[in-house]
């Protein structure tokens, strides 16, 4: 028999970074949708497209089944999901960009405490030293050690981007008990937490009003890219990652998001390079190093 070229954890950890990069595209991506669409039509819209365009393949493929054997699961993941980008995308109306950038990615940290419990996993000391690297990282990144910017916005934006953080590790350490070594069974879990998510943001839609049906061509064509390329692609890589790796490794994995979502942010958006923002990204590369042993 052959030897396997890479090992299933190497395959794991390159399938998540790869699926924190795919979701690093996603920060330029919705500064331009929501630059002409209401956030509540964004989100909805984003879902929809995902959500129909799973349930579409799974029906071509003869592989999608209503009946669903972790039914309160699934509708518990899709209710998470929804709640933290609600809590996200009305939170950052009223906050700085660089609390939301700092407080969104603390869930590494809340995922970190929250593992062990609900999951039993170990850490050891060189996956502690990598969570606190990688947490170290967020700060620099997020705020370029100018502690004034985190000084305004209400104190509602604040606890509601803390809470969705909070929430985002909830829904990713339960992500774990979904698992099975099937990838058809990953993608039929898939399809139901996105039609539940979908589900979950439908009343909060009606938010939007007269501008729910107002996109533009450009606003169309971010739903379409951020529900394709930063959700059904990635959430499935991640998966897949999951099944090999702890809950607290992939998250930390994943904060290589902040590394591309930073370089894109630079190139496209033009947005100035820091040095602090720049020894950030370093530190975000050395924790998943040190997680990926």
């Amino acid at each position: 028999m052959p030897k396997q070229l890479f090992s299933q954890k190497s395959k794991a950890v390159f399938y998540t970074i790869l699926a924190g990069a795919l979701w690093g595209t996603s920060f330029p991506i919705i500064k331009i949708g929501l630059a002409t669409t209401d956030p509540f039509a964004f989100l909805f819209w984003r879902f929809l497209v995902s959500s129909v365009s799973l349930v579409v393949v799974m029906l071509l493929l003869r592989k999608l089944e209503f009946k669903m054997a972790d039914t309160r699961l699934l509708v518990f993941l899709g209710v998470a999901n929804a709640a933290g980008y609600l809590l996200q995308y009305v939170g950052m109306n009223s906050t700085t960009a660089a609390k939301a950038a700092l407080f969104i990615n603390l869930s590494a940290m809340w995922v970190a405490l929250l593992s062990p419990k609900l999951l039993g996993e170990r850490f050891s000391r060189t996956k502690i030293l990598g969570v606190l690297i990688g947490l170290v990282g967020i700060v620099f990144v997020s705020t370029n050690l100018d502690f004034q910017s985190l000084m305004g916005g209400q104190i509602i934006g604040d606890v509601m981007l803390v809470v969705s953080g909070v929430v985002w590790a909830i829904f990713m350490v339960y992500n774990k008990r979904l698992l099975n070594s099937s990838t058809s069974a990953t993608f039929q879990s898939m399809t139901w937490v996105l039609v539940f998510t979908m589900l979950s943001i439908l009343p909060f839609s009606f938010l939007a009003g007269n501008r729910f049906f107002a996109l533009s061509w450009s606003a169309w064509l971010a739903v379409f890219y951020m529900a394709i390329v930063c959700w059904v692609i990635p959430y499935y890589l991640w998966l897949e990652g999951l099944k090999h790796l702890s809950a607290s490794t992939s998250t930390v994995l994943l904060l290589f998001e902040i590394v591309v979502a930073v370089a894109l942010s630079i190139l496209v958006l033009k947005e100035p390079i820091t040095v602090f923002s720049t020894i950030g990204a370093f530190f975000v590369v050395i924790a998943i190093a040190l997680v990926s042993k």
